[in-house]
């Protein structure tokens, strides 16, 4: 065996064992942004070593550009994902507040929602579509 062999033969299984911690993760962690946490980023750590380990069976740098795309790609919008859907989440109740150590979202979204009270009240204040 080669040492690209070894390599691939460490991070492809490396790569597989997150895959699986965090779908272990997602089935046991018992609340909504847990188990988003559980699947965002053990999994974006999987795909980076799987294709890692996939780059160094390709026969030059030019071939393993695309695999360096999908990373790039991943890890662009994987973050900017959990950051929305956690997000929506939480301003439409889903988000049990007793198990999060700080609540930062609580000032912003109750700002929010008195400058709309404010804003329905005065019709001058009200935005133009």
């Amino acid at each position: 065996m080669t040492a690209t062999d070894w390599a691939t033969a460490v991070l492809m299984p490396l790569g597989a064992l997150f895959a699986l911690t965090g779908t272990i993760g997602m089935v046991r962690f018992p609340t909504l942004l847990g188990r988003m946490h559980a699947s965002t980023k053990p999994d974006t750590v999987a795909l980076v070593l799987i294709l890692a380990g996939a780059a160094f069976q390709l026969p030059d740098l030019r071939s393993a550009l695309p695999l360096a795309l999908v990373a790039v790609f991943q890890f662009m919008t994987m973050p900017v994902l959990a950051q929305t859907l956690g997000r929506v989440a939480y301003s439409r109740g889903m988000v049990v507040s007793e198990h999060l150590v700080t609540d930062e979202l609580a000032d912003d979204l109750a700002k929010r929602e008195a400058e709309e009270g404010r804003a329905a009240e005065d019709p001058r204040r009200a935005e133009a579509p």
